[in-house]
C-alpha cells in the first residue's frame, strides 16, 4: 500500500473503542483556576483537549505536571514561558511541553484563545470543571456539555 493508501485505510484492526460524538465549545460550562483565565476541556478516551481563554492581565502561573502538553494560539497574543525561554506567542504558534517540564503563560492589555492538547487527560483540569459543574447545578445552572460530554 502506498503511504495515503496506508494513512487512509478503512480497514479496521481492532474494536472501535466507543461511539464518535460532536461537541460545541461553547456549551461547555467554563471552568476558572484564576480570575480572567477560563477552561473548556473536551474529553476524549487517551487524550484532551482543552480551549482555554486568557483575560488582559491573566496569569498561569509557572508550574508542571506529569501529562504531555501542546499549545496551540488560535487568536491574540500571549507572553509564553517555556522552561526559562520567554517568547510572545501569536495566532498559529505552538509549544511542546514534555511531562514536568516547568512553563507558565499571561497576558498583558490583550486577550488570548489557546488551545491545550494533554496526553493523557489532565486529572485537575478534569475535576475542577466537575466541582464547578456541581456548584452550578446547585445554583439551578445547567452544565450541559462539561467536559466535552455534549
Amino acid at each position: 500500500m502506498s503511504d495515503a493508501a496506508t494513512h487512509f485505510t478503512t480497514e479496521a484492526l481492532g474494536e472501535p473503542a466507543g461511539p464518535g460524538r460532536y461537541v460545541r465549545i461553547d456549551s461547555i460550562t467554563s471552568a476558572e483556576f484564576v480570575p480572567g483565565l477560563t477552561f473548556r476541556p473536551v474529553l476524549g478516551q487517551r487524550a484532551m483537549a482543552n480551549f482555554v481563554s486568557f483575560e488582559p492581565g491573566a496569569q498561569a502561573p509557572r508550574h508542571v505536571h506529569e501529562e504531555e502538553q501542546i499549545v496551540i494560539v488560535l487568536d491574540g497574543e500571549m507572553t509564553f514561558d517555556l522552561d526559562g525561554d520567554v517568547r510572545t506567542m501569536t495566532k498559529g504558534d505552538v509549544a511542546v511541553i514534555p511531562a514536568w517540564v516547568p512553563h507558565g503563560a499571561w497576558t498583558t492589555d490583550t486577550s488570548c484563545l489557546e488551545v491545550d492538547v494533554f496526553c493523557p487527560p489532565r486529572k485537575s483540569l478534569l475535576n475542577l470543571a466537575a466541582q464547578q459543574a456541581s456548584g452550578k447545578q446547585a445554583d439551578g445552572e445547567q452544565a450541559d456539555g462539561q467536559a466535552g460530554d455534549a
